[in-house]
Order: C-alpha cells, then sequence, then structure tokens
C-alpha cells in the first residue's frame, strides 16, 4: 500500500507527523510527504519538521502565497502529475488549508481514495475561507477521520454516510503529548524572566482580525489593559506583522532575553514566531493564551491552561463545552475581563475530550489499513483514472 500525505502549513505539521511515525510500525506502506509550500517562510517550515521530526519532504511544490484561487490553482497544477506517476492508494489530507482543499479536488478528480484527518469541524460561518475548505474537503472525502462527537454529528446532519465516519480523536494532541517534556525542559518562559501563570500569550493571524483597523484597533483596547498589569508575549504571523505595527505602535516592542534573576515587567511584547518546541513550551505555562487560532483552542484544553478566543464563532466547540476555552468575540471589555480573571487564577477550568489521549494516530492507521468496499477499499485506483487522453473540460 502506498499512501501520499500532505503538508501545506503550519498547523498541518503537527497533525501528520505522528501519523507518519505511528505507520512505522507498517513496513507493508510507503508513505510519501508532500509539502505544498502554502506556508512560504522556508526556514520556519525547516524548524518544524526538525522539532517534530519529520521526515523531508518527498516533494516540495513551492507555491507560495497569493490569493485563495491563485494558491489553490497552482497547488492543483504542481499536485495533479504527482498523483498520476505515484498512483497511492489513500490521499490523506488534514485540517482545513487551502492545500487540503486543492489536493482533496485533485485526488476526487482522479478517484484516488481521499481520507480526511479533522474531518467534520464547522464553525457555520461561511465568511471564514477555513469553512468553505472543510465543508468542500468532507464533500469529497471517503474516510472521514473525526475529532470530537460533534463533528460526527455534523457530518450526519449534512447527509454523510455512516460508513464514511469514523471518531478517532484529537491527533494534534498526540504530538503535543510527545513533545511537551522535551518543550519544557527548553525552559524557554524563565530564560525570559517569565513566571509561570503570570504571563499572557497572543496570537492573532485571522483577516477578520488583523485587516480590518477598525476591529484590530477594539482588540488592541482589551490587549493594552491585560498588558497594563502583566506581560503579553506576541509571536506575530508573518501576514499580521504590518497591520499590528501599524495598530500597536510604540507598545510592539522587541522580545529579548531577560537575564536569568530579572522579571520582565507587564507590558506587550511582540516577537518573530516561534518554532514549536519553544511556543509549546511558553503556551504551557501562561496564565492565559489570548488567540483566534483553532489549534491553540485545543491545545490550551489538553494542557489545562485558560483560552480566550478573539472571535464569535468556533469549529471546535468542545472546547468551549468541555475544554478551557471561551469565545468572547472583539469586545474590548470581555477580552480584558477574561485574560485578568485568569492571570488571577481564576480563569476556565475544564476537561479532556474523549480520545485526547495522545493514541489518535494508531487509530488513523487501523482506519486507512481497514478492508473496506467501494471507491474507498484502499486498493490502486483503476488505470483509467491517470489516463492523460483524458477529453479537456470533462
Amino acid at each position: 500500500m502506498k499512501i501520499l500525505h500532505v503538508v501545506g502549513a503550519r498547523p498541518n505539521f503537527m497533525k501528520v507527523a505522528p501519523i507518519l511515525k505511528a505507520l512505522r510500525a507498517h513496513p507493508e506502506v510507503r508513505s510519501l510527504l508532500v509539502h505544498t509550500g502554502q506556508h512560504y517562510d522556508f526556514a520556519m517550515s525547516q524548524a518544524f519538521f526538525r522539532d517534530l521530526d519529520l521526515p523531508a519532504p518527498d516533494e516540495f511544490l513551492n507555491v507560495g502565497s497569493g490569493t485563495h484561487a491563485e494558491q489553490t490553482a497552482r497547488i492543483m497544477t504542481a499536485f495533479e502529475p504527482i498523483l498520476a506517476r505515484e498512483r497511492p492508494n489513500w490521499v490523506l489530507v488534514v485540517g482545513d488549508v487551502n492545500s487540503t482543499l486543492a489536493c482533496a479536488l485533485s485526488a476526487a478528480k482522479l478517484h484516488v481514495p481521499l481520507a480526511h484527518v479533522e474531518a467534520g469541524l464547522r464553525s457555520f460561518d461561511r465568511t471564514m475561507p477555513e469553512e468553505i475548505n472543510r465543508l468542500a474537503t468532507d464533500s469529497l472525502a471517503d474516510l472521514l477521520l473525526t475529532p470530537s462527537a460533534d463533528a460526527d454529528a455534523n457530518l450526519r446532519r449534512e447527509g454523510v454516510a455512516a460508513a464514511r465516519i469514523r471518531c478517532v480523536g484529537n491527533v494534534m494532541i498526540d504530538a503535543l503529548c510527545e513533545h511537551l517534556p522535551a518543550a519544557r525542559a527548553l525552559g524557554r518562559p524563565a530564560a525570559l524572566g517569565l513566571a509561570p501563570r503570570a504571563y499572557a500569550v497572543l496570537t492573532l493571524h485571522r483577516p477578520s482580525n488583523v485587516d480590518d483597523p477598525t476591529i484590530l484597533g477594539r482588540i488592541a483596547i482589551g490587549l493594552r489593559r491585560v498588558a497594563a498589569q502583566a506581560p503579553v508575549i506576541f509571536p506575530v504571523h508573518p501576514r499580521a506583522r504590518t497591520a499590528v505595527a501599524a495598530v500597536l505602535g510604540a507598545e510592539a516592542l522587541s522580545l529579548g532575553a531577560a537575564a536569568p534573576d530579572a522579571a520582565r515587567p507587564p507590558g506587550l511584547y511582540v516577537a518573530d514566531p516561534l518554532p514549536y518546541l519553544e511556543f509549546l513550551g511558553l503556551t504551557a505555562e501562561a496564565g492565559v493564551v489570548l488567540t483566534d487560532s483553532g489549534g491553540l483552542q485545543e491545545e490550551t484544553t489538553a494542557l489545562g491552561v485558560p483560552c480566550v478566543t478573539i472571535r464569535e464563532h468556533t469549529e471546535r466547540p468542545i472546547t468551549v463545552t468541555t475544554g478551557t476555552n471561551l469565545l468572547v468575540g472583539t469586545d474590548p471589555e470581555r477580552l480584558a475581563a477574561a485574560a485578568l480573571e485568569a492571570l488571577a487564577g481564576r480563569g476556565k477550568r475544564g476537561a479532556l475530550p474523549p480520545l485526547w489521549d495522545g493514541r489518535t494516530a494508531p487509530r488513523i492507521v487501523h482506519e486507512l489499513l481497514a478492508p473496506r468496499t467501494g471507491r474507498a477499499a484502499g486498493l490502486p485506483a483503476p488505470p483509467s483514472a491517470f489516463d492523460s487522453t483524458t477529453p479537456k473540460g470533462s
């Protein structure tokens, strides 16, 4: 059997790494890793590959940035010849980035069995490009591997056959469980003069938050109130850097190492993006995480760290109903109040959702190798699916 794994952006790396590791126990399976290059900071990608012990990609498509249409089209154009050459038994896509949708479309058009990890998540907000990617990918996938019961319910409501749905848990928690000891051992918070639970970690990158100066300005009001009481560490996503600098101005400071015996004073500290282990070590000791990221809502729940999500909706409601997550939208009062409550030790406490146990990857592998019927039988696609003489536009 041959399985072709697709990664394109940082969140994908943490989901694919445990699956590739679990597949090492199956020498009869050949895994090929395709990196689309959607995340175009190659140095940062390399750091994630190193931290997660990912093998070098078998294919690097180097598609770079662009509009959603441009990026998706470039990925499809580059990915299709790889499918035709390799003829895999499965294409495995993860998450909801443009690479996920582009490779799902290519696989479906060539009749290659498609598995989607993290299927069934819904924010019910179609202004989010990720929501469109999720809906379209799930409609194409032969095997939908879900992280939680709410995702199963979403798929059933959309009419997906039960035979295509398997609840396997959250594979990103596998990566967290494996690498947390090493992340803590780096001692990044202490090196920065940060006392455990006495600082906040901030991430912002969603266009709805960082591209509108009015909304970003509202968020900044809340952030300043938090930063007046405690250090707020902000590794800035590349796409948000210009907007953040314009709105936060002089309050954006360089993040440098503190003397080991120096306590970092309150303030907003802007840093470059951090490698996976350094960032995990930082979030694990934080008093609160402020974010609009989906993955961080899950990681903070697994870590037991209060999370304040700067969004009106989440595609991960189990982190709210069961975990440590609290939605505050962009209201500066709610943002500041929730963050300061958490820093005072009164943040939301939660529990670990079912199957978020660090053993999701073996369950995914079991489903990929299980005998199936129909197009998801795990057999090579028929040669006609790869026939280069298929009429254009058919």
